[in-house]
């Protein structure tokens, strides 16, 4: 239900009274509450398949299935199954290890935040709600979550399904629009994280300043593509246009622009153009290929290859011979490739997401790519495809993404026991399994003292004597 900030300040309170009245829940507590969301997912595949289509006008089942539901169901199975072994304390050595000899410990204990919200995308709803909900029910936190206002079916299904399984004191789902978002920004949560536009970020990052509340920042950005000389171009190219139409195109980690090396690119636009016929032998009518969100961002992606072709630059547009998009029910728009785009154009310099892929050329070896990449802000993922180890170590060293995958694309956000997270523009903190456990956790540092005052401790208290300046003549040098 839509909230106004006393409410959402009073909600707040209602769960950090009740994370202190309860204290941290026990690992059988937490799994209750992973398995209660499984069923969620579960019982609800229907519903939510049907929300996604009526919010995006037409979006696959089989792919709302595989990225929402299954890929929610993943990392939640992957937490319960794993949480009581992260709940462990972890020993460490003590300072100095001749204290340790006499009795004394050192340990990490991992103690529940409290109320951690979550501000969740249209791209992915259900799955970009679900997945943090992995590593902060495991973590033993409660949760306020504000869902997007561009995805209303979906969001109204989700304040549905969490209150049916779960008390405004554990979970609670705040629907709203822009000015709820602001308010609930500006909540003192224990934790938050926001997934969306680094434009957006900005403002979320501010609100929660004033409240000094610790953030986890999952943005995007122009993720590369790095084609190598050595790569398989056949498969590079299918796994690209996969990468690039998968929800067309609307994805954080989309690949955004391709760097191909300038003999080979039309080699790779020729087996891009077979790949995309393979799995869209139709684009206007299939169930299988993804509609834009938003009149807004139809017309925005739509503007890139309106500035390209006014430009006169090489646009390959790829649906069927006829096949007539100007007039259609949905917004659709067929994957298109712009060839050598500059930098000043809108394309090159805006996250694209969509299925519009900019292909740039480079002549030199790999250096002038990895030089390209540099010189921009730097990204969420990255991709290398080829067969030089050298090269691809070349490539790893020589730049700084949130996250890589070689030989293919977007895979590493699916590998829970990697972190998944941005750096710089493209985001803070990460998440996912133990990293998901550990973001949405306090790590508490205990020392226990040994209990005999044995005289090394006396010395350390004044009056100062020749045991304490023999100790730090001793520690004082190289």
């Amino acid at each position: 239900m839509a909230h106004d900030a006393a409410s959402m300040n009073a909600l707040l309170a209602k769960q950090k009274a009740a994370h202190l009245r309860d204290g941290a829940p026990t690992a059988e507590q937490r799994i209750a509450r992973i398995d209660r969301c499984i069923g969620l997912l579960i019982d609800h595949r229907e519903a939510i398949e049907q929300a996604l289509n009526t919010d995006f006008g037409s979006r696959s089942r089989e792919a709302t299935a595989f990225t929402d539901i299954s890929g929610s169901i993943g990392p939640l199975k992957h937490a319960r199954d794993h949480l009581a072994k992260w709940m462990r304390p972890e020993k460490r050595k003590t300072t100095p290890a001749i204290l340790g000899l006499f009795g004394a410990k050192a340990e990490v204990r991992f103690q529940p935040k409290g109320v951690v919200g979550i501000i969740s995308p249209w791209n992915f709803p259900v799955n970009l709600t679900f997945a943090p909900l992995a590593g902060v029910l495991a973590a033993g936190n409660r949760a306020l979550i504000k869902p997007s206002e561009f995805t209303p079916a979906t969001s109204e299904l989700m304040a549905v399904m969490f209150a049916s399984v779960f008390s405004e004191e554990e979970i609670a789902v705040i629907t709203g629009g822009p000015e709820v978002g602001q308010a609930f920004s500006e909540l003192a949560f224990d934790h938050l994280i926001f997934t969306g536009a680094t434009s957006i970020a900005r403002h979320v990052m501010r609100a929660a300043s004033a409240n000094l509340v610790p953030l986890t920042l999952e943005l995007g950005g122009k993720s590369p593509v790095i084609l190598s000389k050595s790569a398989d171009m056949a498969t590079a190219a299918a796994r690209v246009m996969n990468g690039k139409t998968l929800n067309a195109g609307q994805i954080c980690l989309a690949p955004d622009y391709v760097m191909a090396p300038k003999d080979q690119l039309e080699e790779f636009i020729g087996h891009a153009q077979g790949a995309v016929a393979k799995m869209f032998p139709t684009i206007r009518d299939n169930p299988d290929y993804t509609a834009i969100v938003a009149d807004r961002h139809y017309d925005r992606i739509k503007g890139y290859v309106d500035e390209a072709r006014a430009r006169g630059l090489r646009v390959i547009e790829m649906k069927p011979e006829g096949e007539d998009l100007t007039q259609q029910e949905h917004r659709k728009i067929a994957p298109t490739l712009i060839i050598d785009p500059t930098d000043d154009m809108k394309v090159m310099q805006e996250e694209i997401f969509g299925p519009v892929l900019p292909v740039k050329t480079y002549s030199g070896g790999v250096d002038e790519a990895i030089a390209y990449v540099n010189s921009h802000d730097r990204p969420l993922g990255l991709y290398y495809f080829g067969a030089d180890a050298a090269e691809k170590e070349k490539v790893l060293a020589g730049t700084t993404a949130g996250g890589v995958t070689i030989n293919d694309v977007i895979f590493h956000v699916a590998q829970e026991e990697l972190p998944f997270g941005g750096v710089g523009p493209s985001g803070m903190g990460s998440y996912h399994g133990v990293d998901g456990f550990r973001e949405f956790s306090h790590r508490k540092s205990i020392y226990t003292q040994i209990k005999k005052d044995i005289g090394p401790l006396q010395q350390m208290r004044p009056p100062y004597g020749p045991g304490i300046r023999k100790y730090l003549d001793g520690s004082i040098k190289r």
